[in-house]
């Protein structure tokens, strides 16, 4: 049995087809999207150059805001404020990590709950937990549109995600769990975790470790959603989910890179959009 690959890259491709007619078909001003990258991580610059180009290619306004990386956090609350108050900006988006003298709980707080296109604010947050409506993080939310891509219901279905982290981990599994899926979170500190993974028909691991799962450990026939992005000893881009073993054992698997990224970003520009419309 070889695994469909859930092309991220392609249903992305396609979903910034949809925001670019739908930006284009908007009177007046376009959605502003500002994008606050603060030192020179090499990953922070290549996601943030992606995010970007691609709000510019869907005929949104994009604004990088770089700040030095001993920038004093005051500074950085300042720009917050001042793109809270621009009716020019619909989505801010603070990029992480920031630098460790800087208070992220604090600056995440900062951003008005209405332009926070991240879904981190923690009145966002909440609202996800109660049901109500919220901007919902750009990945979990890219991630479900990548298992209905695979044709599989959630519903009655039982799903392991593999990680507990505030970004991922946590809200994929409400999510699952709103789409009446029956939720397992597994972490590192989860005895025999093969076990637990291989009651899976939804599998999703996010632990930003290379190959912390393996084929052994799929359940024959499970949909894995791999969100890991890791460098092996090659200095390749890898997932956390050796892939060659488990694209024998699943019957739809996605790839590093080409997977969930590239759904992040789409995700991304779709709350932006939902934030100019709200």
């Amino acid at each position: 049995m070889s695994a469909k690959i859930l092309d991220g890259k392609a249903v992305a491709a396609s979903i910034k087809e949809e925001i670019k007619a739908a930006v284009e078909a908007l009177p007046g001003r376009k959605p502003g999207l500002a994008v606050i990258i603060v030192g020179e991580n090499p990953a922070s610059q290549v996601y943030v150059r992606n995010k970007v180009q691609s709000a510019l290619y869907v005929g949104m306004n994009s604004r990088k805001i770089e700040l030095p990386a001993d920038v004093c956090e005051q500074r950085l609350l300042d720009e917050i404020a001042a793109l809270n108050a621009d009716p020019s900006v619909d989505g801010i988006l603070v990029q992480l990590p920031l630098p460790a003298h800087i208070d992220a709980d604090k600056v995440l707080d900062a951003i008005l709950p209405s332009k926070d296109v991240d879904g981190f604010h923690p009145s966002n947050v909440a609202n996800l937990w109660l049901g109500r409506p919220c901007t919902v993080p750009c990945t979990p939310k890219g991630i479900m549109r990548l298992i209905a891509e695979s044709g599989i219901n959630p519903a009655g279905k039982k799903a392991v995600v593999v990680g507990r982290s505030n970004i991922v981990g946590k809200p994929v599994a409400k999510l699952l769990l709103d789409a009446n899926a029956t939720v397992t979170i597994a972490h590192s500190r989860t005895p025999d975790l093969a076990s637990v993974t291989r009651e899976a028909d939804i599998l999703v691991v996010a632990v930003g470790k290379e190959a912390v799962v393996t084929g052994d450990m799929v359940k024959p026939g499970a949909v894995v959603i791999d969100v890991g992005m890791n460098r092996n000893a090659e200095g390749k881009l890898c997932g956390d989910v050796d892939f060659a073993s488990a694209s024998e054992v699943a019957s739809a698997i996605t790839p590093v890179p080409g997977g969930v990224g590239p759904m992040t970003i789409a995700m991304l520009l779709q709350n932006t959009l939902e934030a100019y419309n709200s």
